[in-house]
């Protein structure tokens, strides 16, 4: 039986006028666009806190420790990686996940269902090629959303069987901005956006690649986005020749980093990333991507994520 998502349906408030003293109030004034306060933005936990940054098969913490520590700090969701579940993982683990998760009023924003997608190796985008596993693990899940990858130029062709398998069970696909892919370069990315010409294929913006790779990820680049817009992460570097990590790009080659904590200075401009998504409106989820198991404690930088991004994602930061 298939899961769908819930849907949810706003009601409209009447606004009764009310007289005092034979003198009748003056209604508030209509406010502009403007001047409306934004749409909050739902911050969102990836299972990936957990994980080693070289090896993401391994995490230190369990599935039960994730949900608590999200419900404890006041993440919405989480966003679902194969090192807790995956397409390799029985029926009856990830359905017990799904109950636990709920129960604790949580949500699934996403789901990545292998380990070849997220490390961006040669095996990811087969992913494209047989899609149906994903989408089965996505249902499970009761998400909209699967994480995809994207190599070569023939990938586009599977990218679009694959949406269109994907739309009839009301699915999306996204694909992260990464560096060593066709999404390495804000150009690169809007290219293929544009080639596989799906409305249920789109992007998942993330600053940190775009820092490293020197593209431009600011106001104007998210404008050029807002079509395409699926979901938000963040994670955070600080670009020093003396890095102790390197990553590899297509465009610098390998480039040293330090990791730093969201609310670190020295790397991702967090505050303009947040003003281009209000531009463009954006009210959808804003992950914390960063794995923490090498750098520091895992519980200390989720608290910390969720304390210093919690005011941009409700519109209230200075």
């Amino acid at each position: 039986m298939k899961i769908t998502r819930r849907s949810f349906l706003g009601t409209a408030a009447t606004t009764l006028a009310a007289t005092r003293c034979s003198q009748q109030e003056a209604p508030p004034p209509e406010q502009s666009a403007a001047s409306r306060p934004p749409a909050a933005m739902k911050l969102s936990l990836s299972v990936r806190v957990a994980e080693s940054f070289s090896d993401k098969r391994k995490t230190t913490m369990s599935i039960d420790e994730l949900i608590a520590m999200a419900k404890t700090y006041g993440y919405e969701a989480l966003c679902m990686r194969a090192s807790q579940a995956g397409t390799h993982s029985p029926l009856e683990l990830i359905q017990e996940m799904r109950a636990k998760i709920e129960a604790a009023d949580l949500h699934v924003s996403m789901v990545t269902g292998d380990f070849a997608v997220p490390s961006n190796n040669d095996e990811g985008p087969l992913c494209l090629r047989n899609i149906t596993p994903y989408l089965d693990l996505a249902e499970v899940f009761g998400a909209n959303l699967i994480r995809v990858c994207m190599k070569k130029d023939e990938d586009i062709a599977f990218a679009q069987q694959a949406c269109d398998e994907a739309r009839e069970r009301n699915i999306r696909l996204a694909h992260q901005s990464h560096c060593a892919s066709l999404f390495e370069t804000v150009e690169g990315s809007l290219r293929v956006l544009a080639q596989v010409d799906r409305p249920n294929f789109g992007i998942i913006y993330e600053p940190a690649n775009w820092l490293i790779a020197d593209e431009d990820y600011g106001r104007e680049t998210i404008r050029r986005l807002k079509p395409y817009l699926f979901n938000v992460y963040i994670q955070n570097h600080r670009l020093t020749p003396d890095g102790s990590a390197r990553v590899e790009t297509w465009k610098r080659g390998r480039v040293p980093l330090e990791h730093i904590g969201v609310w670190e200075p020295g790397g991702v401009d967090v505050k303009e990333m947040f003003a281009g998504l209000y531009e463009v409106s954006y009210d959808g989820y804003v992950t914390v991507h960063q794995a923490f198991g090498d750098v520091m404690p895992v519980e200390e930088a989720v608290r910390r994520s969720y304390e210093y991004l919690k005011p941009y994602a409700e519109g209230k930061a200075a």
